[in-house]
């Protein structure tokens, strides 16, 4: 899933149906633009050596106001050069914006800082993950419960602004099974930089069984390396390790325990404080912090939610 281990100079591996037009056109925009500075250039100093000022040469023997097949050439060239740019751009712009009608449609919601994913022909949900299958065109519909963020994946070629209360879509075909990056391009806040996904793509086959409950080979027994990697997917940017203080309290040795609350409340944190915690934020909150917490109910399985509880009874 590294960016920099496949890829070029430029880019990082195009997987997707349209990534090889973007990157054409890209590649053809810098070809032109180095062709005309490297043109304007020698030029340039071509006027600069061939026309200084010296003892013999005081005085420009005579002054050019105009010269008319310069100017037309300068001016229709790049306006056609121009509009050549447009249109290829715009036909990939409908390419992307114009889902074909086959495609399976996944729901995003963008939201202090994480990605949750919904499959609504299966009921499936996933956190940070979209899985998804290859070869198969995909169509999210996306949406924002709070601020604006912006769905982009580099080796898709793809991104697009998530806004509250309103929908966007963009659509993708993988070509190549793999683990891909998942960012967030708009700045949503101090968690910004955290808000980070990935994009899992499988055969069909291994789609169709991870749609239905575990993919084979994976066990459904909770344990502290998967709820490690459910922190670093969507928790660490709101909770330590450390003990230091963030927008919420620190994971740090809370496990056992006594935990006081702005009501003026206390509880002992066991399993089912950490579950609660999880699936209503607001029901108690900790002297000291503000409810922003969103809630989690219903987008862990058992296994994801008794790993969580495994990682925090090992944070001493």
């Amino acid at each position: 899933m590294d960016l920099v281990k496949s890829g070029n100079f430029w880019f990082p591996e195009g997987i997707s149906t349209f990534a090889k037009s973007a990157d054409s056109l890209f590649y053809f925009i810098l070809v032109c633009s180095l062709i005309l500075m490297l043109g304007l250039l020698a030029i340039t100093l071509y006027f600069v050596i061939k026309y200084r000022r010296t003892p013999k040469n005081l005085v420009p023997d005579k002054h050019v106001t105009h010269h008319d097949v310069l100017e037309t050439t300068w001016t229709v060239i790049p306006t056609l050069l121009v509009l050549f740019i447009f249109y290829w751009g715009y036909k990939d712009f409908l390419k992307i914006s114009l889902p074909p009608m086959n495609a399976e449609e996944i729901y995003v919601v963008g939201q202090k800082w994480m990605w949750n994913f919904d499959y609504p022909k299966s009921g499936k949900k996933s956190m940070a993950e979209l899985v998804v299958p290859v070869h198969v065109p995909i169509k999210l519909i996306m949406t924002s419960k709070d601020v604006l963020h912006s769905f982009f994946v580099p080796n898709f070629r793809i991104k697009r602004d998530v806004v509250p209360n309103r929908y966007t879509r963009i659509w993708f075909e993988a070509q190549k099974e793999g683990l891909y990056h998942i960012f967030c391009t708009e700045f949503c806040g101090d968690g910004h930089s955290k808000m980070l996904g990935a994009v899992r793509v499988v055969s069909e086959h291994e789609y169709a069984a991870w749609l239905k409950g575990e993919t084979e080979g994976e066990a459904a027994v909770p344990s502290v390396e998967t709820g490690k990697k459910i922190y670093t997917q969507m928790c660490s940017a709101c909770h330590s390790l450390d003990g230091s203080k963030m927008i919420g309290p620190s994971w740090k040795g809370i496990f056992g325990t006594k935990r006081e609350f702005v009501s003026g409340a206390s509880v002992d944190a066991d399993e089912n404080y950490i579950r609660e915690s999880i699936e209503n934020p607001n029901a108690k909150i900790v002297k000291g912090f503000a409810p922003q917490m969103a809630s989690f109910s219903g987008l862990l399985s058992e296994k994801e939610m008794g790993s969580i509880i495994e990682f925090i009874k090992s944070l001493k």
